[in-house]
């Protein structure tokens, strides 16, 4: 990620505007800029009148409005940040001032945008367009104050929300565009902006991180190679689980839960991943904690979304605990706990199968899990240990 110490607003971490309104001038993201542009047919021509009369989008060339619209608005947030930076005035007082966006109508379009690049083509033309990079730009620019010396986001975070919301879009079970979005270093910025403090990165903006950082690594060997490599990677992971309501919330703690449960249980995860997360696994095989009990229940909103978000949290929490246990990871610290996991799932069955009516329909799938786990947890052999002699 870009130094945050560059408190000018300016520099290397805003290159990606001045690529951008190149680009935007130079080509569309559906072919090559180097073809040469051939006479259009006349049947090409009735085509195109066709299109006109009728009113059909050309999803080609929206694509590039929304980015013209977002490189202007983009410009706005520069140069907003550069005299927020400079103890006065006088750097900026002969410069034309910018009108400012709608950050509105910018949130619609960049709305429509990820609706576009939903379609495998357009995400295509969209990272022929370089796009990945000005939406990592938009997402990581900060700015130091004069009034402060903590970096803080330069572009609001409804606009970083929409950008995150994109590139989720663009990465999901989209490889091409995972190992773009790998070797633009988007994992490690992506991580380095969900632990800047709340007031830089509120949860609101750490949940679609998290939500982005998941769609990028999981499901494709070489970035969740990667991840598992971060140093930082255990510690965002830790924190996404959390139950502090001052570092994370029912929606990011799902979307965490989601994503470690995928990255720690495919085909080819080793017992040196599942020991990196240690600590995130023992939060989920904690029996005391909101993952595997109905007690502390802060989930939803209020008006009966509570209880399902809090169904499908213990699901998807037992569920990792059987998987890790099928495949043989974590049994160490899941037999070290196997006493409290153990009693606490007999009461867990006796309550589930007491259930009634649409109750017993919701946690039928937790029963399950249980009946499983609990079966799996009493068949559990402890770990050979390396260098071990009999």
């Amino acid at each position: 990620m870009s130094s945050a110490g560059n408190s000018s607003g300016g520099g290397e971490q805003w290159a990606w505007l001045g690529l951008l309104k190149w680009t935007l001038a130079h080509q569309d993201g559906t072919v090559p800029s180097s073809e040469s542009p051939t006479m259009m047919s006349d049947e090409d021509k009735a085509f195109l009148e066709k299109v006109m009369a009728e009113g059909i989008v050309d999803e080609s060339e929206r694509m590039k409005f929304v980015l013209q619209e977002f490189s202007k608005a983009m410009e706005y947030y520069k140069h907003s940040s550069r005299e927020a930076a400079t103890t006065t005035a006088t750097a900026t007082t002969e410069e034309q001032p910018l009108a400012p966006p709608n950050e509105d109508d910018l949130e619609i379009l960049l709305q429509e945008l990820r609706d576009i690049v939903e379609q495998v083509d357009f995400a295509r033309g969209f990272v022929n367009l370089k796009g990945c990079s000005y939406l990592l730009g938009a997402i990581s620019a900060t700015t130091t104050t004069s009034s402060s010396s903590s970096s803080m986001p330069v572009v609001p975070n409804g606009i970083r929300n929409m950008c995150l919301g994109i590139l989720a879009t663009l990465a999901q079970n989209n490889p091409p565009v995972q190992k773009e979005l790998l070797e633009l270093g988007a994992i490690k910025t992506l991580s380095d902006v969900f632990l800047l403090d709340a007031s830089a990165t509120p949860l609101s903006t750490k949940t679609k991180i998290m939500q982005a950082l998941s769609a990028i690594v999981r499901c494709y060997d070489l970035t969740e190679a990667v991840f598992e490599q971060l140093p930082q990677a255990p510690v965002l992971i830790v924190q996404g689980l959390s139950s502090d309501p001052a570092v994370s919330n029912a929606s990011l703690r799902a979307k965490t839960l989601f994503f470690l449960r995928a990255f720690l249980t495919p085909d080819n995860a080793t017992p040196t991943r599942a020991n990196k997360f240690r600590h995130a696994i023992a939060m989920i095989a904690d029996t005391d904690s909101l993952y595997l009990n109905d007690k502390n229940n802060d989930n939803g909103d209020g008006d009966g979304g509570a209880n399902v978000v809090a169904i499908q949290l213990r699901e998807s929490a037992i569920a990792l605990l059987q998987q890790l246990l099928d495949r043989r990871l974590a049994v160490t610290l899941l037999l070290q706990r196997k006493q409290h996991l153990a009693s606490l799932g007999i009461q867990r069955i006796q309550q589930l199968r007491a259930a009634k009516g649409e109750e017993a329909e919701f946690s039928k799938v937790e029963l399950q899990h249980w009946e499983a786990f609990l079966i799996q947890l009493a068949r559990a052999e402890p770990e050979e240990v390396v260098g071990e002699t009999k």
